[in-house]
């Protein structure tokens, strides 16, 4: 039988509050119903479907050999999304993707997770909003 999608992501935090921040006021997710787990967490939403699972730690476990490099979402309305990483003091770079169809936004959550926003090249960018192009 194969996959039919990518259900959600899993990721442990040990800061909670800056990751829910990062997910809901810069992407949009919206902060929505989860079992109740003897753990703390957030299950973070895209639609109907919780896309993204905050689980908090009290410590980071070291990571060795880690091999995910990054993830991605699909977005709109790119400059109100650049405003918002500025505004939130989050590191970020953009490109097109060769053949001009999609701009990526590289960016990293509180926790240092690479994430990737694309968007379609038919919304126009502010210029001034644009890095590493």
């Amino acid at each position: 039988m194969p996959v039919s999608s990518l259900d959600h992501i899993n990721i442990r935090t040990d800061n909670l509050k800056k990751m829910t921040d990062f997910y809901s006021k810069i992407l949009g997710l919206k902060k929505g119903k989860r079992p109740a787990f003897k753990f703390g967490g957030a299950w973070l939403y895209c639609g109907n479907r919780a896309t993204v699972h905050l689980v908090e730690v009290k410590k980071q476990p070291k990571a060795t050999n880690l091999q995910l490099e990054h993830f991605a979402f699909k977005a709109n309305n790119i400059n109100d999304t650049l405003k918002k990483l500025q505004k939130f003091g989050s590191d970020y770079d953009t490109r097109v993707v060769p053949g001009g169809k999609i701009r990526q936004v590289h960016a990293y959550d509180p926790d240092g997770n690479h994430v990737e926003i694309a968007f379609s090249t038919r919304e126009q960018a502010e210029p001034n909003l644009l890095r590493g192009e």
